[in-house]
């Protein structure tokens, strides 16, 4: 069994590093299979996903994959706002399971629509510029993004699911011009912040397990090395499709 949690991680943690989407939309669902409880996966997963992706930020720094700027737009409303759902987990009682379910069967819609649109990204682009010109010197959508941020800290404090997938999906609506490899590498820096504090916040409640935090880093950090390596090496041709499949695999994994 704790091989088995090695090599998940690794699985994973090469996903994460090759296209930014994955570790709350597929751990989760893996660990609810290992028979771990809801509320310790999600705790457990958040803060795994924070220190994996970390390792992943350093290799996508160094090959200039990240826009800090947007990273830190996303940030002013996503670490308020996961800190704030915390705060309101601890103080309500509630049973979350509807509502959690209710997002991921939206999420997972979203995500095989967004599948399809990168797919077709450079039609999509051309269709756009043909009504609405994108400038590449026009003013960035600042409020946009911060409240793009708001609503990513509520889903992933939620149901640790959103941070890549979702993040992913925001930014190839709000920036179109930015090129895939820059969106993933940007999507993964803002995760760390969100995810840390998220993970953070329910081992405060008592939701993670340490033990088995450890065995999935043993296999996720060098799987995110690998994959934010492999990133580099792959044209954009080939990485916008790559990016689109596994986010149309996640999305369904959520709906059916």
């Amino acid at each position: 069994m704790e091989l088995g949690y090695v090599v998940a991680g690794l699985v994973v943690g090469f996903i994460v590093g090759l296209t930014g989407v994955g570790g709350g939309s597929l751990m989760t669902p893996i660990l609810l299979w290992f028979g771990i409880s809801p509320a310790t996966a999600v705790g457990t997963d958040l803060l795994y996903a924070a220190i994996t992706k970390a390792g992943g930020v350093v290799a996508h720094h160094r090959q200039k994959h990240i826009d800090w700027k947007i990273t830190g737009w996303l940030a002013a409303g996503s670490v308020p706002a996961a800190a704030l759902t915390l705060v309101g987990l601890s103080l309500l009682t509630f049973d979350t399971e509807a509502v959690n379910g209710l997002i991921r069967f939206t999420l997972g819609l979203a995500l095989i629509l967004t599948s399809l649109a990168l797919l077709f990204k450079p039609q999509i682009l051309k269709w756009v510029s043909a009504h609405r010109p994108v400038r590449a010197d026009a003013p960035p959508p600042v409020a946009a993004t911060v409240a793009t941020g708001v609503l990513l800290g509520v889903l992933v404090t939620l149901t640790s699911i959103g941070a890549g997938a979702l993040g992913t999906v925001a930014l190839f609506a709000l920036f179109p011009l930015l090129p895939t490899a820059r969106l993933v590498g940007t999507e993964i820096a803002h995760a760390v912040p969100l995810t840390l504090v998220a993970g953070l916040g329910h081992a405060s409640m008592g939701n993670m397990d340490y033990h088995l935090l450890g065995n999935l880093l043993l296999g996720s950090l060098p799987g995110i090395w690998i994959g934010s390596h492999l990133t580099r090496q792959l044209a954009e041709r080939w990485l916008r499709p790559m990016l689109a499949c596994m986010l149309v695999l996640v999305g369904a994994k959520l709906v059916f």
